[in-house]
């Protein structure tokens, strides 16, 4: 009796088996398959959402805070917003999944008699939640092609944009031969580019160019957006040197600075010559509506307290011992030759005389590593064969009229050139004003009467021949100018303009500049207008940038259109195979 009891249990315990591998695992695993995959990718789709969709810096993929400005998010944090998805999705979803096994398990199996007839519901759950790891991964795979994918496509026109904009900027340094000098004492560095100050928080940004923190814009730790380029704005914002932190000319990179070294001995007139000059340039752009403005105001106002000194009838105070710091004067004249202006910020260095009377002196004066001119002062009056040839009266006169230097020009630019000899161009210099000053003196002795003859031969007749020749041969041009309180503002200008590199006839009186202005000297230059600042714009301190947001926002985008691809054709395939099955299983007419 037994044992037709067992069997007629085997019976039903194989007829359970046969009916439920044949018409309930068929249909059972591809539900679940279905739904846990489901569940997977809505868990996955879930966390992409609350981290991608982050907009502040917080958040289950937090973005640090830069100490001066943030990298592309191309660059790094994308890889970490995945990373962050990534190991947040998989254990959570192997956690679940094993508890619903384990789960499945105890109920189904484990939890009575039942168990020996449960077996294909519990195998073909089991099985299909085992069998969505396979689609869950290759949609974790599809993810990280999906990232590869963004971060290649935004890393190459990046790099486009960053190789266009860099190449631009340099064609536009190259052709306006922008040069950018420190013009602060101990310093006179040459800069590659300078440090910018962020106009929201006040942070200094050293390598604000095309580059790992952004092509078109750099974004501030305070989420002030920031300009790249000199073409895109940069210039306006308010620039230092790398080197000593002083600040430079607002139009700095803009504008080609031309360091104008006036080299001469103690008491040669290097002062004096400067202020005329400057004086002669501000009434050339004057008459010829140009601009010329100081950067300093402390410049502006020396230059005004000269000029009252040379209305006065009196001598300007001697130049102090300290190092220079370079006489920045903005200047903007009208160009006939391009039909356009020409522009320079011109470093007007005049040290004292006591600089160039050592060689340990002359080397402190770095700036003349960078200049391709400069104004070689001569004091007549120093030269040794004028002194001697000066009779009783004619020196008494003179030692009254005006001071006098006691350093031989020619020893002053012997050193000159010994240092500049140390340049890789071996000291070339393109332009050489040569001028001698205290003409007007010098024009009232019988030495000086020669002068009429052309300043190169005076000079050559009174000892400098050697130096003459030693000029010509180092600089590609060489001017002579006699100069004096009475010399013709025009002539200076015209030196001058010259020997700063503004182009030939820039600033000279044109009937296409318009009627000139009338005559009378015009009010001592002040400081340049100020440029409009660069506006304060950004998400905020504690918002992520822009660039963030628009690229999680194309990885979200990808994600979805991914996820709902995923689900539809997990759907379709759902489908197909149970009308496959219900064709198998309708009985054959």
């Amino acid at each position: 009796m037994q044992g037709v009891l067992g069997l007629i249990l085997f019976a039903v315990w194989a007829a359970v088996m046969w009916l439920g591998f044949v018409y309930v695992f068929p249909v059972l695993f591809p539900v679940t398959l279905v739904v846990a995959g489901g569940a997977a990718l809505g868990l996955y789709y879930l966390h992409a959402c609350r981290t991608l969709a982050q907009s502040t810096l917080e958040g289950p993929s937090p973005v640090a805070a830069p100490d001066v400005s943030y990298r592309t998010y191309l660059l790094g944090q994308v890889w970490r917003d995945w990373w962050t998805i990534t190991r947040t999705v998989v254990p959570r979803v192997w956690t679940t999944a094993s508890r619903t096994v384990a789960w499945l398990t105890r109920t189904l199996l484990l939890g009575g008699p039942w168990g020996f007839f449960a077996f294909p519901v519990w195998l073909a759950l089991c099985a299909g939640i085992a069998a969505a790891a396979v689609p869950a991964a290759v949609f974790v795979l599809a993810l990280t092609v999906l990232y590869g994918i963004v971060a290649a496509v935004g890393l190459a026109c990046w790099l486009a944009c960053v190789l266009v904009l860099a190449a631009v900027e340099r064609g536009f340094m190259a052709y306006g031969r922008i040069l950018q000098t420190c013009p602060h004492p101990f310093c006179y560095e040459r800069i590659a580019l300078p440090e910018y100050e962020c106009p929201g928080c006040g942070a200094r940004h050293s390598r604000l160019a095309p580059g790992a923190a952004g092509a078109f814009r750099h974004v501030c730790r305070c989420g002030a957006r920031l300009p790249t380029t000199v073409p895109l704005g940069r210039f306006r914002l308010a620039a230092y040197c790398p080197h000593c932190g002083g600040r430079l000319p607002e139009r700095i990179g803009r504008v080609r600075v031309e360091p104008l070294p006036f080299v001469g001995g103690p008491a040669a007139g290097k002062t004096t010559f400067m202020v005329l000059g400057i004086r002669a340039l501000h009434a050339r752009a004057h008459a010829v509506q140009g601009r010329l403005s100081f950067v300093e105001r402390r410049h502006a106002e020396a230059y005004a307290a000269a000029i009252r000194e040379f209305q006065r009838g009196g001598r300007l105070a001697k130049t102090g011992p300290e190092l220079p710091l370079a006489t920045m004067v903005d200047v903007e004249l009208p160009d006939r030759s391009k039909s356009g202006r020409a522009r320079r910020i011109l470093y007007l260095f005049d040290p004292a005389g006591e600089h160039y009377t050592g060689a340990t002196e002359v080397e402190s004066l770095r700036y003349l590593d960078h200049g391709e001119a400069l104004v070689f002062v001569v004091d007549p009056f120093a030269l040794p064969q004028v002194r001697r040839a000066l009779t009783g009266k004619e020196r008494e006169f003179v030692d009254e009229s005006a001071m006098s230097s006691d350093e031989d020009p020619a020893d002053t630019l012997q050193r000159v050139l010994n240092e500049l000899r140390s340049r890789p161009d071996r000291g070339r210099q393109k332009r050489v004003a040569v001028v001698v000053t205290k003409t007007d003196l010098l024009a009232r002795t019988e030495i000086g009467r020669g002068l009429d003859g052309g300043v190169r031969e005076w000079l050559a007749g009174v000892g400098l021949g050697n130096t003459v020749r030693t000029l010509e041969q180092v600089a590609g041009r060489v001017r002579y100018f006699a100069s004096g309180l009475g010399a013709d503002p025009a002539d200076v200008a015209e030196l001058l303009t010259w020997a700063s590199g503004l182009a030939p006839g820039a600033g000279s009186p044109s009937e296409a500049d318009g009627p000139p202005v009338a005559d009378g000297e015009p009010e001592p230059p002040g400081t340049a207008p100020a440029r409009a600042p660069w506006p304060v714009r950004g998400r905020g301190a504690g918002r992520v940038p822009a660039g963030y947001r628009l690229g999680r926002l194309a990885v979200l985008g990808g994600l979805s259109l991914l996820t709902v691809g995923t689900v539809t054709g997990a759907v379709v395939a759902a489908a197909q195979r149970l009308s496959d099955l219900t064709m198998l299983a309708r009985p054959p007419f």
